[in-house]
């Protein structure tokens, strides 16, 4: 069940909390390393080793961002705390951070890590979507932030279910037209909208399908185009039918000036 907007911010404070507490003392492996002449010195490796000092946000972005870690679940954990507060505040965005913040949970086994410390994580995950999709204020948009949680736990659904209990609330329409101007082009070709190593033969129909039973009254309710709303109803179409005639000005993948 989605929280009410008033306990969403009381909820994401305790689950940063709970981040901070099970990964306090977390450090990268002894042995871990990188190139000092593409990734960063002996010294700034040192404080990876060093337990809940704070890293300033170049260390930061350039350790989640590299692909080439021997140890990136220790990683993970010795950064989680920072990483989850950027999260919230939208210092992480997309395209600058998400798709390689997603890139590292995917080769972290963090499934793997001690139950309390799961939890801790998927706790944080499961508010900070429910933050993003009803507070006015989030700094991350459900589209961004969408492909991240789906990359970074290997689930697509769960999210969209979500993200369809909270169609109740402004915020979360609203997010969904934003989405719209987003996937449009991509799910008219059948494909997923965001580059991804996962199931990407099923999660894009489940995304289709997805958008055909919640998009159409959202958009009405925000004067889309009848051409738009009748686009979305041909992805249930095989291909035969679904191109019988021209598609809407969405065909280019960005709306036409008016």
């Amino acid at each position: 069940m989605i929280p009410d907007r008033t306990e969403t911010s009381g909820l994401l404070d305790e689950a940063l909390a709970g981040v901070a507490v099970a990964f306090q003392g977390m450090t990268a492996h002894e042995q871990e390393s990188n190139c000092e002449c593409h990734w960063g010195s002996a010294e700034e490796l040192a404080l990876l080793k060093t337990p809940d000092v704070p890293l300033d946000e170049e260390l930061l972005r350039r350790t989640y961002w590299a692909a080439d870690w021997h140890y990136p679940g220790l990683l993970l954990r010795r950064i989680l705390p920072q990483v989850t507060e950027r999260l919230v505040d939208g210092r992480i965005v997309a395209m600058e951070g998400l798709d390689s913040l997603a890139r590292f949970f995917a080769v972290s086994p963090w499934h793997e890590w001690p139950k309390g410390q799961q939890a801790a994580l998927r706790r944080f995950l499961n508010v900070w979507w429910v933050h993003v999709l009803v507070e006015p204020d989030a700094k991350v948009p459900a589209h961004a932030a969408l492909p991240f949680l789906a990359e970074a736990t290997t689930r697509l659904t769960p999210w969209l279910a979500d993200w369809a209990e909270a169609l109740v609330d402004e915020p979360a329409r609203r997010h969904l037209v934003e989405a719209m101007d987003e996937w449009m082009y991509d799910l008219q070709g059948d494909a997923l909208p965001w580059p991804s190593s996962h199931d990407i033969d099923a999660w894009a129909p489940a995304l289709q399908l997805w958008v055909i039973r919640h998009a159409p009254a959202v958009l009405r309710e925000h004067d889309a185009s009848a051409e738009l709303i009748e686009d979305i109803s041909r992805f249930s179409l095989p291909d035969s039918a679904r191109y019988d005639k021209p598609l809407s000005r969405w065909r280019a993948g960005r709306p036409w000036p008016e």
